[in-house]
């Protein structure tokens, strides 16, 4: 049996995981405790930000096995859906140096030769979904040179806090994996796009989640 962390930005991404089930808790960020596969999960809404998300990763996630992230994300080019996140990278942490801004791993020393700026997650235990690299930062990305940008990384998604879940999970020793699906194609139509799609695409994600808790 294992201890299992989920965290979700949004209380629409977060009611979307075994919905109903769960014994609800006191508390800002919440909390539903539910027993499903032999596992202990921990469902919390986080909230916005790679502030919030570390904050609730540090809170909750002391005496769990896994940290787990649900819900949803931008598409950097990627194709509708959900997709398991191999790696994350924090696009906002770096050095602002003349006519650059140079990007390093969150929580490296900003100087010198960058190395590789990601976080690896766990490895796919054969979910069958396709795999991503996403940037998370503390902006709602809804330009398409923005977006251009954060695609030269790499990164084919983009969302706002599953990067900030790497780093935190790093630093306690702890493995961590991410399932997000698309609601939006970063551009000047995602705000609109976002309301539209968010709760079929959190859900979309939950049902993979559900799947993976059942697999481990």
């Amino acid at each position: 049996m294992a201890d299992i962390l989920i965290l979700a930005a949004l209380p629409e991404e977060a009611d979307a995981l075994c919905p109903g089930a769960g014994v609800p808790t006191d508390g800002p960020l919440g909390v539903r405790r539910i027993d499903a596969h032999r596992h202990a999960l921990i469902v919390a809404t986080c909230g916005l930000g790679k502030v919030n998300a570390a904050l609730a990763a540090g809170m909750l996630g002391a005496d769990a096995d896994l940290l787990l992230m649900t819900g949803t994300c931008g598409s950097l080019g990627a194709a509708p859906g959900a997709y398991w996140l191999t790696e994350a990278l924090q696009h906002d942490y770096g050095a602002n140096e003349p006519g650059r801004f140079r990007r390093y791993r969150a929580g490296d020393w900003p100087m010198g030769e960058p190395g590789e700026a990601h976080f690896s997650a766990m490895p796919d235990p054969g979910l069958g979904l396709p795999h991503a690299r996403i940037a998370s930062g503390d902006s709602f990305i809804a330009c398409p040179a923005a977006a251009a940008d954060l695609k030269a990384l790499g990164a084919t998604l983009v969302d706002m806090e599953v990067g900030a879940l790497a780093q935190a999970a790093m630093r306690m020793g702890k493995p961590w994996a991410a399932i997000k699906a698309v609601t939006d194609e970063a551009n000047d139509a995602s705000g609109g796009d976002f309301h539209a799609n968010l709760r079929r695409s959190a859900r979309a994600a939950a049902q993979e989640v559900e799947r993976l808790v059942a697999m481990l």
